[in-house]
């Protein structure tokens, strides 16, 4: 799988999460969402360089990834 591939999948991944919270309709269950979502910007990981993956993916691959 391609680099750009795996952007796409991560981003394809966050639309079908938008479109399964959009048909929430239960408040109980909305609200479960939101805490989630909450809770998970408690716990802020910091940026790391794509190269940092260092053998995972060629240079060049690390430097496209960083681009995007």
């Amino acid at each position: 799988m391609s680099i750009k591939q795996l952007a796409m999948f991560g981003e394809a991944k966050k639309l079908h999460l938008i479109e399964e919270i959009l048909k929430i309709e239960n408040d109980a269950v909305l609200a479960a969402v939101e805490t989630v979502i909450a809770k998970s910007k408690l716990h802020v990981i910091g940026r790391k360089s794509f190269t940092s993956f260092a053998g995972m993916w060629t240079k060049e691959e690390a430097d496209e990834l960083e681009k995007q």
